[in-house]
């Protein structure tokens, strides 16, 4: 005789999505005031300056202002992946000042998520002359000399955000589903420009025509209706433009703001049009010269 329940199984947990994934340039740097600290300060420890300090302070009561809706909402939680790097690990202590530590569920220091690395000790004029040359070659494949391209940072934020998933279905992060979770990510401009060209499937060119946020700066994925994230919800298109978003890859992130998860937008310009450049709307006009079919393509050439 078999036993009750063989062969069936229970059926799948739904997992309890993040309302919002909020991704945090680190404050002003040494290097980023003046770039000869990277001549003789290892980039993994460069500091804050007392402005970056003041600028993750400021961001810091920003977000909780963000995440409470202004005090009004207790019912939430926010859990911290950060970089290694001494400012992104600054920045964290800054912004943590804003929250209790009841709201705060964890934090995981994230190797992956690092500033990309340029080499080791960086000679200035050297620097000058590889940056240039990086212009010209193109900067998301582009190799630094004993560093990495942003394709190479790519496919760790790759597998961080495979992680990442992993935490969120199997509740690794030990999040009340009652409770509104919040993911802050702590990193760097090039490391979150990245991130959101993964999360999005936006391709290299419009990769080049990112612009990096500004420091302490930050970026708000917020969870749609429909089950998608979004950068619309919370963000202007102005704030959209000065990242680098082209009109199209606007118009995408409002239809995310509505959509379905799993849904597939048909409007998308670089879905299918930019790879093939026009295809033919019905069987009997493929092959056609002559054919009327619509080609968008895609005109966002406005390079840094």
């Amino acid at each position: 005789m078999g036993e009750a329940g063989v062969g069936q199984s229970s059926p799948p947990t739904k997992a309890i999505l993040p309302k919002r994934i909020i991704l945090v340039r680190h404050g002003e740097s040494q290097g980023n005031k003046d770039t000869k600290a990277y001549t003789t300060i290892p980039d993994h420890q460069i500091p804050l300056t007392d402005q970056g300090l003041e600028q993750a302070q400021q961001a810091g009561r920003a977000i909780h202002s963000l995440i409470s809706n202004n005090g009004s909402d207790l019912s939430w939680r926010v859990y911290f992946y950060v970089s290694p790097y001494h400012r992104s690990l600054s920045t964290l202590r800054e912004i943590g000042r804003s929250f209790s530590r009841k709201r705060i569920i964890g934090v995981r220091e994230e190797c992956r998520i690092r500033e990309q690395d340029f080499g080791n000790f960086q000679v200035e004029e050297r620097m000058k002359v590889v940056k240039e040359t990086r212009e010209k070659f193109g900067r998301f494949f582009y190799r630094f000399p004993e560093g990495e391209s942003a394709a190479d940072v790519y496919d760790r934020v790759s597998s961080f955000l495979e992680s990442l998933w992993r935490d969120i279905d199997m509740n690794r992060l030990q999040h009340n589903p009652c409770q509104d979770l919040n993911l802050i990510i702590i990193t760097h401009g090039l490391t979150s420009r990245v991130f959101l060209m993964k999360w999005f499937k936006w391709t290299v060119e419009q990769f080049e025509c990112l612009n990096n946020p500004q420091n302490c700066e930050f970026q708000v994925m917020q969870l749609g209706d429909g089950g998608e994230y979004s950068l619309a919800i919370h963000h202007t298109d102005e704030e959209l433009m000065e990242w680098g978003l082209s009109p199209a890859m606007i118009s995408d992130q409002k239809w995310r703001a509505q959509a379905k998860r799993g849904d597939w937008n048909e409007q998308c310009p670089w879905s299918l049009d930019a790879f093939f450049g026009g295809l033919a709307d019905t069987d009997e006009n493929v092959g056609n010269d002559n054919n009327d079919c619509n080609s968008t393509g895609n005109d966002n050439n406005d390079y840094d």
